[in-house]
């Protein structure tokens, strides 16, 4: 009873989606120190940890007023014109804007999304980019090596895409869930939605939560470190095919590479997203 109860603790700990939701805020002045951040309300019961969407930078002039933007996150595209994030990226967003590479903002509209699995498609009318591959098997090993390509904290970091590498820790989530893969490669804010890739380029999850450290530590008294989270890809995969999206699949023979060539595979097919309201 006592270990049962230690671990719906951790699930009311766990932090909300790291991608497209991320709320703007006035930048702080010189010296100041930034905000400490609130803890979301609970997951629901086997939902698993949400990461908090980020805030996006503010409108330039010039840019639609009709709707006002409240988050941000990022996204992937998977097939022609079809984009993937996580469903709390999208939820509740009466519009989602999506940015290339080049800077060019296209409209996008939402074709499915499964809260249960936290994913989305999106389908756009222009061209997204070229098509990420998905790993073909399904096998994971603890250890293994991944790198995670996204758009963290809007406006408060670099506004271009930010990657990061760490490993597969766990081959479960938070209370052993079985759609997730746990992760050491930092995540943030606004990282929601985006691949997690392996070193040969290919999609392995869609990052989707982080811990949240300041509550665990008030809690156990300790602070943990780097432990994120990342949707499977063959709940990815199984949520295409209800779609009737085809998804590409990666050569198994294919070496691995360096982290900044993995970079560089992902980023003409990585968008920026925005919800607007």
């Amino acid at each position: 009873m006592i270990q049962r109860a230690f671990l719906l603790g951790l699930i009311g700990l766990a932090f909300g989606a790291v991608a497209f939701a991320q709320k703007p805020a006035p930048a702080p002045s010189p010296g100041a120190a930034l905000p400490t951040e609130k803890p979301p309300p609970l997951p629901r019961q086997g939902a698993g940890a949400e990461l908090p969407r980020d805030k996006p930078p503010p409108l330039a002039p010039g840019e639609r007023a009709a709707r006002r933007a409240v988050s941000s996150g990022t996204g992937f595209v998977v097939a022609a014109s079809r984009i993937m994030t996580n469903h709390h990226v999208i939820d509740g967003c009466a519009e989602v804007a999506a940015r290339l590479p080049n800077g060019q903002e296209i409209p996008t509209r939402v074709l499915a999304s499964d809260a249960t699995r936290d994913l989305a498609l999106l389908s756009t009318e222009a061209d997204a980019g070229p098509i990420l591959p998905f790993r073909g098997a399904g096998s994971y090993r603890r250890g293994e090596g991944v790198v995670t390509y996204g758009f963290p904290l809007a406006g408060l970091l670099s506004s271009g895409p930010t990657l990061t590498t760490g490993e597969i820790s766990a081959l479960a989530g938070l209370a052993d869930n079985p759609r997730h893969l746990q992760i050491s490669a930092p995540v943030q804010p606004g990282n929601s939605g985006g691949p997690l890739l392996d070193m040969r380029g290919q999609v392995v999850g869609v990052v989707v939560s982080k811990l949240n450290a300041g509550q665990v530590a008030r809690q156990t008294g300790d602070i943990p470190q780097n432990v994120n989270f990342a949707v499977k890809h063959t709940e990815a995969l199984e949520f295409l095919r209800e779609q009737n999206v085809t998804p590409t699949n990666g050569p198994a023979e294919q070496a691995p590479r360096a982290a900044d060539a993995v970079g560089e595979i992902a980023h003409p097919s990585t968008l920026f997203l925005r919800c607007l309201k």
